[in-house]
């Protein structure tokens, strides 16, 4: 091997800890800007892990459940240093940004009611529904290539919009559908030649070929405990009001947030608002802002919904609620990763887990339409009508109750947005200056 082609040294535990916690508390931006930090710090910076390595493990975290880049940060942690490394870097991924989020939900909850406090999160609001819509175009470009992915779109938005279906019925419907038709909703790809430097990890599988299979034990071990950890409480909180309503009703998202958060943000609000009463829309909508400051996973806002559901029994009882909520939503991320990882190379072979996500992923750009457009008829419009049409059933603005600095407020938070490119915490600063102006001027 030529001098300049030499794979950098097997890092220590600390040196990757170190690394992990300096993604973690720089991962803003949702996953597409944390997965290309990571992708910086450990392919072209450290050369841990291969550019062909690295899409993989990003291919086999998009089939799973739960937020994708904290989930390659387990399993890359995993590659490196086992079953000790995957809990170092998915932990570290997770807690800076918790603990922020704790601190945010514990203000809003407290002084929310300010009109300082009141105008701040009014703007943070108008901005959220501008980042949703962000988020819609982006994965409608990527997901949607032909008309049978259209039309699926198209079907997952109508049938939870005005047909009111169930959210986890239509991800395993979209699944169900990929798995049997998978060439109707995947892109080809050519094949790609491009060389690239030796990584660690691929020197070390080249060298010692069993080292997947010798460290598969440890990894099944890991995930066995992680699911006994994530059903344990769920199982013994189960008659306990409130608390057991928690733990299932997360326990739930954690198995269908597939495509990421804003995929199951629906859901959640609709549950979590209309059925139990957790929290307002307006409070759901000031849930997502913070979660958009804030390091690490968007899925951070179910922290912040469990928090507002313990908040009338007390601090204490929100606390509790919150952490709730944290667990049963990340422990079977781990889960996933520790029992799935050693069969990666398998299962990137099969075509028809390929299309299942693919068809999913296609369902998912139906479901942020009726996220963004639930925010909207709430943020722009103080009051909605039902109307309902044989098995329709539709949720229309009552035009009287359009609020225009709602209005207004959206379409610059836009503007900046998608005219000017304007970064996520600088919008989310600065809508959040104008709402308090805004406000005051009314």
């Amino acid at each position: 091997m030529a001098p300049g082609m030499v794979p950098p040294q097997h890092p220590g535990l600390g040196e990757a800890a170190r690394l992990w916690a300096r993604i973690g508390c720089l991962s803003f931006g949702g996953p597409a800007a944390q997965i290309a930090l990571m992708h910086r710090a450990v392919v072209e910076e450290k050369r841990w892990v291969g550019e062909a390595r690295f899409l993989h493990a990003l291919n086999f975290c998009m089939l799973l459940p739960g937020p994708e880049a904290q989930q390659l940060a387990t399993y890359l942690g995993w590659l490196l240093h086992g079953v000790r490394g995957g809990l170092v870097a998915g932990l570290l991924f997770i807690l800076p940004g918790a603990a922020v989020m704790l601190g945010l939900s514990l203000l809003y909850a407290a002084l929310g009611a300010v009109p300082l406090v009141a105008a701040l999160f009014f703007g943070l609001q108008c901005a959220v529904l501008a980042l949703v819509l962000e988020a819609l175009l982006k994965i409608a470009r990527r997901a949607l290539h032909g008309p049978f992915a259209w039309g699926l779109a198209g079907l997952a938005f109508l049938g939870l919009f005005a047909l009111h279906w169930p959210f986890p019925a239509v991800v395993a419907g979209a699944a169900l559908l990929g798995a049997a038709w998978p060439a109707a909703f995947q892109r080809p790809t050519a094949p790609t030649q491009a060389a690239e430097a030796p990584a660690l990890i691929d020197h070390l599988l080249a060298a010692e070929p069993e080292r997947p299979a010798r460290m598969a034990r440890g990894a099944r071990r890991a995930g066995l405990v992680a699911l006994a950890l994530w059903l344990w409480p769920v199982a013994l909180l189960r008659d306990v009001p409130l608390f057991g309503e928690i733990a299932w009703f997360f326990s739930r998202m954690a198995v269908v947030t597939f495509g990421g958060a804003y995929a199951v943000l629906a859901y959640v609000a609709q549950e979590a608002v209309g059925h139990y009463g957790w929290l307002t829309p307006e409070a759901m909508l000031a849930g997502l802002g913070l979660a958009e400051t804030t390091p690490g996973p968007l899925i951070l806002v179910l922290q912040f919904v469990g928090f507002m559901a313990g908040w009338p029994q007390g601090v204490l009882a929100a606390l509790a609620t919150a952490g709730l909520a944290l667990w049963v939503t990340f422990a079977p991320c781990f889960a996933w990763i520790f029992l799935g990882a050693p069969f990666i190379e398998r299962l990137q072979a099969m075509p028809r887990l390929r299309g299942a996500l693919a068809a999913v992923t296609a369902a998912v750009v139906g479901v942020i339409a009726n996220l963004a457009l639930w925010f909207a008829l709430r943020l722009v419009f103080r009051a909605q009508a039902r109307l309902e049409l044989g098995p329709f059933a539709l949720e229309l603005p009552v035009p009287g109750s359009l609020d225009p600095a709602a209005l207004l407020l959206t379409l610059l938070a836009a503007l900046a947005l998608f005219r000017f490119r304007l970064g996520v915490l600088p919008l989310l600063g600065g809508s959040a200056a104008m709402g308090f102006f805004v406000k005051s001027m009314l």
